[in-house]
């Protein structure tokens, strides 16, 4: 087998035309849409990004249990495993999270990786008197800090300065080297290729072929970067944002283009599988907010698209299937696409099962960003939980982990000496665990809590854009059981269910 799985960051599924997407034309993913697969009720799992892709490696839910942080030293990781079991697994990557101190044990479980530099922040370029000026000139206000060398902006512009022609884009680079590995080992056997990219996140730089089809008012600096709160800006800044994602969503299509082509030159359909997905959505302005991490997580966010293509079910190309899945099935999928066994730990299912036919079962999906809301989806329902007094919940949460580091740093010295030696969780393999009291300030960089934490029921079918929560006091029983009996299947902490359920 040869599995090639491509991976984008925050890729909006209703930007897509093969989802009803109508902002722009999308031919290439609708290439793909008409050779694959296309599961509708995908979903995510933990948030953001890199407990997402714990997720992805461990086929089971990470959020329940702790923040943003590495691969555990007991988990379970799907590429590992391949590469333990004689199949080459290879990474290519801008995704630089990886290479923080909370991400940095992800890569080195692949036989291989590629590491394109440049996004968003990498500390990539060093330039020690940075042009403060021209840059306080060419960016929005909003999205500049050139004071502090910590701060999430710092490193953007400078970064972009050495970014010029379409060429030098961190996701045309990494397109390249994924069509490279191919065209060195397209015709050896038993590999897996996970090409992935940061785009579309942001911030939302575009080529200026892409950007210049897209018209609008605004007039004024550099304006790609939105915050992570409530839409504040002016008609024609909220015109500008959006149109620089619509911009790297159309780079983005492209980029497919080209390992579509790729595959149509080179007959790779006869034996190489193509699977893509993205780790969430984004908000675009839906419900007054920019982002992810603050708002409730509605469906721009946790329902994400899901393209499957698998030689041996060419006869169901163009199909679509309406089973609920989520992104802890891709470990288990994979394994079993290789001839491996899945590991007892894994809670996801196999997506092999449903390329031939819709599934008969009912199934939910969880997720949530620890500490915040619990969220569950059957398809036709989604609920969020809160519990009440939401904000006193900071005084009693516990992270359980062998790997004490946030996004980019350590826990704090304050945070280490709450520790204590937490017997084994079930999935732990009889490791105890550290106890640690994970203590926010409202002074730490990003921090400003989570918002709108009320409990609320959706109908999906009849509300799509989860605009009215509905008050049926036994539907929300229902979905609030189902949620206990799916967090109960992970053997979560006990506070949890105490501060949530009131147990």
């Amino acid at each position: 087998m040869k599995t090639v799985f491509l991976l984008f960051d925050s890729l909006n599924l209703r930007m897509l035309n093969s989802y009803g997407g109508k902002y722009l034309e999308t031919p290439n993913f609708n290439r793909l849409a008409e050779k694959s697969v296309q599961f509708n009720n995908h979903y995510i799992g933990s948030m953001p990004c890199m407990p997402a892709r714990r997720d992805m490696h461990s086929g089971r839910l990470s959020f329940l249990h702790r923040a943003w942080g590495p691969l555990e030293p007991f988990d379970n990781s799907f590429p590992e495993l391949l590469r333990l079991n004689n199949t080459y697994t290879h990474l290519v990557t801008d995704h630089y999270h990886y290479f923080e101190d909370g991400g940095a044990t992800y890569h080195n479980r692949f036989n291989s990786y590629d590491f394109i530099r440049g996004q968003e922040r990498d500390p990539w370029k060093a330039m020690v008197q940075p042009p403060l000026e021209k840059f306080r000139e060419k960016y929005h206000k909003s999205q500049l800090n050139l004071e502090d060398r910590e701060h999430v902006y710092y490193f953007y512009p400078i970064n972009s300065e050495f970014i010029r022609e379409e060429k030098d884009f961190p996701s045309v680079k990494c397109f390249n080297s994924g069509i490279d590995f191919l065209q060195t080992n397209k015709d050896a056997d038993n590999w897996f290729l996970q090409l992935e990219t940061f785009d579309p996140h942001e911030p939302f730089f575009a080529p200026e072929r892409f950007r210049d089809k897209i018209k609008t008012k605004y007039r004024g600096p550099r304006l790609d970067w939105p915050q992570y709160a409530r839409v504040t800006e002016s008609d024609e800044e909220v015109q500008e944002l959006k149109a620089n994602y619509i911009a790297l969503i159309a780079l983005c299509d492209h980029l497919l283009g080209n390992m579509l082509d790729y595959f149509d030159r080179n007959n790779l359909w006869d034996d190489t599988s193509l699977i893509l997905t993205t780790d969430h959505g984004f908000m675009l302005g839906e419900h007054d907010w920019w982002a992810k991490n603050r708002m409730p997580l509605y469906n721009e966010i946790a329902n994400v698209p899901l393209f499957f293509y698998h030689p041996d079910y060419k006869k169901y190309q163009g199909e679509q299937r309406d089973v609920v899945t989520q992104n802890i099935d891709l470990m288990p999928t994979f394994l079993s696409m290789h001839g491996h066994s899945i590991p007892k730990e894994v809670t996801g299912k196999s997506l092999i099962e449903f390329l031939d036919k819709d599934s008969s079962q009912k199934y939910s999906a969880l997720y949530g960003y620890w500490g915040g809301g619990i969220n569950i989806t059957d398809g036709e329902y989604t609920y969020f939980h809160y519990p009440e007094n939401f904000s006193q919940q900071n005084l009693n949460r516990y992270q359980y982990t062998l790997m004490p580091t946030h996004m980019r740093q350590f826990f704090s010295l304050e945070e280490l000496q709450t520790a204590s030696l937490h017997k084994p969780f079930e999935f732990t393999k009889d490791v105890p665990v550290l106890k640690i009291n994970r203590i926010e300030k409202k002074t730490d960089g990003g921090y400003k809590g989570y918002a709108d934490t009320k409990s609320a029921l959706y109908n999906l079918n009849k509300d799509p854009g989860q605009l009215n929560s509905i008050q049926d006091k036994d539907l929300i029983l229902k979905y609030k059981k189902l949620m206990i009996d799916q967090i109960e299947k992970y053997d979560p902490p006990q506070e949890l269910l105490e501060n949530y359920f009131e147990f």
